[in-house]
């Protein structure tokens, strides 16, 4: 851990993801942003995506503030910075739990024991990650999510607000699931998918 991070989104993400980092002991928090300027939340924004790369001088450490899971892989695989993940401190994390690069995990999540969390994910506030679970790279586990036993997300899915999926489940990449849906069977096919349970793709 460097002295200073850089927050690559000033959006209302980027801003939780600003408190996280403060809760976490960072003192010099700065902003960039394409479409922003001046102070976010008292800091500092110092560019756009377009200057990142002049601020990597080997003491910095960069995280991605944006929500979207496609312009967050975007960013990700065109800059080649320290990404640093970043763990609330009030969230519970099992000593085997696997956390990649550019993850940020939110107040009150909790993983358990064998999960693997791909690169560059968002595990939101007071959602579960159960045992032996496989979160994708850039996928995004919204707030009060609940993920049984050993159920498997894709890249890039989306599992929306409070949304529950039961054990030893797989769900295939770039899938959206609604927010208070169930998932009580293998979705193989990307798209949307809604409903208590869940129905077919949308």
């Amino acid at each position: 851990m460097n002295n200073r991070l850089i927050i690559i989104g000033a959006g209302g993400h980027g801003r939780v993801i600003a408190d996280n980092a403060y809760k976490n002991g960072y003192k010099d928090i700065s902003f960039i942003d394409d479409f922003a300027e001046g102070l976010c939340m008292g800091y500092k924004i110092i560019g756009k995506t377009e200057d990142i790369e002049k601020y990597d001088d080997g003491k910095t450490d960069f995280v991605i503030g944006v929500g979207d899971n496609l312009t967050r892989r975007k960013l990700a695989e065109r800059f080649s910075v320290n990404w640093i993940s970043l763990v609330h401190p009030s969230a519970q994390i099992a000593m085997d739990a696997v956390i990649g690069e550019g993850t940020v995990i939110m107040a009150g999540a909790v993983i358990n024991a064998g999960a693997i969390i791909g690169k560059h994910c968002i595990i939101n506030s007071s959602s579960i990650i159960e045992h032996d679970n496989t979160i994708g790279a850039f996928a995004h586990i919204s707030p009060g999510v609940s993920l049984g036993g050993t159920v498997s997300v894709g890249e890039e899915t989306h599992i929306g607000i409070g949304a529950t999926v039961i054990n030893n489940i797989n769900i295939c990449s770039g899938c959206i699931i609604g927010a208070g849906a169930v998932v009580i069977s293998d979705i193989a096919h990307s798209g949307t998918y809604v409903g208590v349970p869940v129905k077919g793709e949308l």
